[in-house]
């Protein structure tokens, strides 16, 4: 029988570290106690990743040192860090996509063996599978993974290394909330055992609150709090976050005059206009099926509508048939059966069919699903309309004065940073890829909007500037669709929640008075009957006509 792992304690001191000119790291501190839950928070640039990269190895520290078990190491590569039980699960995957899930759970072990004994470790992998929160079949491509999916077997591949300290960055965003508070009930009891110590990077202020012991926020490369987090806030929190007070010592009352971020840190409605029940159906599906790329049905006999000035959220668990669906209301997969209307117009997801009929999208991965990472700001800004006036003159002339005008313009309405037009789009931040396509995307009238997990893994500040970008579409009379994994996004945006599960729409309410639970158990295919789940679906065709 393989004995536990004993956690393992970590401190890091005046820990520094610059790139050039810019400082990264301005002596932070931070102190990890075994068998705890330590939560790292702060925005994109605040030092978070440089800060932990120096613990896994790959960025060591100009200055500062490192204890583990109350003596001082040195973590100078990844090999050192895995020989001392620290382990990591990335924002960015790191799998071998053309692997299977099992492959990718046998090769995280390093050194392999020259002969593997495939039925010796199949039965250990099983075993191991069974006593996880979640599971994926083992012999599941990764490459056909959703991100749901792949995230999952991220974490998985810690779990199985059985590593004394983890470092999560942003675990739960594509989870179900019940896989969610599984994972992280997982992590919080192997912590009180004594088996594991876990570094948590998240966004989430809940997941702070009902899960972590203690918590440090950094701001712009320094530390600017740490507390237990029984003797801490969500406002103030947020205020350390977005520098809106000033540093208090933790444990101390914030002045009366600083006032709290209560719109960072909870899950409310945004202001909005009420839905005309009579607006127009400017998106209608009609028993829409979609094929997987393994010729298997992902998207059953689906049937939605959304009307002008309205936000339908569509809610589930990655890898049930959301990417398929989106893929073909733009374009980039065929419709096996069923009918799709633009505006009461047949719709088949054409160039031309989108650019008549004003249908735009943010698809997941922007860097990846929307842009040319080697091409300039500028030229992915042109891509919708390259071809057209006024960025085309004489029928087949490229204006580039006109492409960067034009480009310059919506930098700076749209924020992006750096604010130049030359800049590769490659080498910008997530945020700033993300503004950049919300620019191309909704930089002019815009009658239908699909979004597809539109804040995953970005900064605190890009996330309310997104978000407020979709709310003002919905408001100036888009019809917006919202897939998003994560459910209190949706729960702040959506007018209507459409759960999805194993390809079929299952369940319908109106988010404000939407039941997280009930949302979860629906995501989780979980629903009270098979008559219940069709009652949203004959509800979407009476109201599509």
């Amino acid at each position: 029988m393989t004995t536990a792992p004993k956690a393992l304690g970590v401190e890091v001191l005046n820990a520094s570290k610059s790139f050039g000119a810019f400082r990264a790291l301005d002596s932070v501190s931070i102190k990890v106690k075994a068998g705890t839950i330590h939560a790292l928070l702060g925005e994109n640039g605040a030092g978070k990743s440089t800060l932990v990269k120096g613990l896994v190895g790959y960025g060591v520290l100009d200055d500062g040192q490192i204890a583990a078990d109350d003596r001082e190491v040195h973590i100078a590569s990844p090999r050192d860090a895995q020989a001392l039980g620290i382990g990591m699960v990335y924002q960015h995957f790191t799998l071998a996509s053309g692997l299977s899930v099992e492959e990718n759970l046998l090769l995280a072990r390093g050194r392999m063996p020259w002969k593997i004994d495939w039925k010796g470790e199949r039965v250990a992998l099983a075993a191991f599978m069974q006593r996880m929160p979640f599971r994926l079949p083992l012999d599941a491509p990764v490459a056909m993974l959703a991100a749901g999916e792949k995230q999952k077997l991220e974490i998985l591949k810690q779990l199985y290394l059985q590593q004394r300290f983890l470092i999560l960055d942003e675990p739960t965003s594509v989870l179900t909330p019940q896989e969610a508070d599984e994972v992280l009930g997982l992590m919080r009891d192997l912590t009180s055992r004594g088996e594991l110590t876990v570094l948590m990077i998240t966004h989430k202020f809940r997941e702070v609150m009902a899960y972590a012991d203690d918590v440090t926020v950094l701001r712009k490369g320094r530390q600017v709090g740490t507390s237990a987090v029984a003797n801490t806030s969500r406002d103030e929190l947020a205020a350390w976050m977005m520098g809106t007070v000033a540093t208090h010592a933790p444990n101390e009352v914030p002045l009366k005059d600083e006032a709290p971020v209560m719109a960072a840190v909870t899950v409310e409605r945004l202001p909005r206009k009420p839905v005309d029940d009579t607006a127009q159906v400017r998106l209608a599906l009609r028993d829409v099926s979609v094929e997987d790329d393994r010729g298997h049905t992902a998207v059953k006999h689906a049937t939605l509508s959304v009307r002008a000035g309205e936000i339908l959220g569509l809610a589930g668990v990655s890898g049930n048939g959301q990417k398929e669906l989106v893929e073909a209301l733009v374009g980039q997969r065929r419709v096996k059966a069923g009918d799709m209307e633009v505006a009461g117009k047949a719709y088949h997801a054409t160039r031309e069919e989108m650019t008549q009929r004003r249908v735009f999208a943010i698809p997941e991965e922007p860097l990846k699903n929307a842009c040319v990472a080697a091409m300039s700001v500028a030229q992915n800004l042109a891509l919708r309309d390259f071809d057209r006036e006024p960025l085309r003159r004489g029928g087949w002339w490229l204006d580039r004065r006109a492409v960067r005008e034009r480009a310059a313009q919506l930098i700076a309405e749209f924020n992006v940073r750096p604010p130049l037009p030359e800049r590769t789009i490659g080498t910008l931040s997530g945020g700033n890829v993300q503004r950049a396509v919300l620019a191309r995307e909704l930089g002019q009238p815009v009658d239908v909007l699909i979004v597809a997990n539109p804040v995953f893994g970005l900064d605190f500040a890009s996330v309310a500037d997104i978000h407020a970008r979709l709310m003002a579409a919905r408001d100036a009379g888009a019809a917006v669709l919202l897939v998003s994994e994560d459910l209190d996004e949706l729960l702040e945006l959506a007018d209507r929640i459409v759960v999805i599960a194993e390809g079929k729409l299952v369940f319908e309410t109106p988010a404000a008075r939407a039941d997280r639970t009930v949302l979860g158990q629906h995501m989780a295919g979980h629903g009270d009957t098979p008559a219940h789940r069709a009652v949203p679906a004959e509800r979407m065709k009476e109201a599509i006509g």
